[in-house]
């Protein structure tokens, strides 16, 4: 699907597909993911999510990601949200949150951000919540 961008540009937002996963990785180390870039279940992680999609630029080079996991009704839980440090600020995430939301309108989006990416949250709508984790 062809998504329109601030500054007259445009990527495409792709089903995930296997041979996306080596530039998955290498966006995962460019920006200091190292728990996902460094870990062997990564792969298998993407393979069983049923929310994986790519967005590519007009060359087809991958500029960012979204993985996550739904019941398609109620609950739909972005696990992971990637773009670009140069793609950021044209709305990609935006657009990504909205697509995958557009395909289950009915969920509620939940998912875990870090503090620096907490204003891009709240600029969309989303509220904070009190969660736990256990790994």
């Amino acid at each position: 699907m062809r998504i329109d961008l601030k500054e007259n540009t445009h990527a495409f937002i792709q089903p995930y597909d296997n041979v996306d996963f080596s530039d998955i990785q290498h966006l995962n180390k460019e920006a200091g993911w190292t728990a996902l870039a460094n870990n062997l279940n990564t792969k298998e992680a993407w393979e069983n999510s049923n929310v994986a999609y790519v967005v590519k630029n007009r060359d087809e080079k991958l500029i960012g990601y979204i993985r996550g996991l739904t019941d398609r009704y109620v609950s739909l839980f972005i696990c992971e949200m990637l773009i670009h440090k140069r793609y950021r600020g044209l709305g990609i995430g935006k657009q990504l949150l909205q697509y995958v939301h557009d395909k289950y309108p009915t969920t509620r989006i939940e998912m875990l951000a870090t503090s620096t990416s907490r204003s891009f949250y709240e600029n969309l709508g989303y509220r904070a919540f009190y969660g736990f984790r256990k790994s």
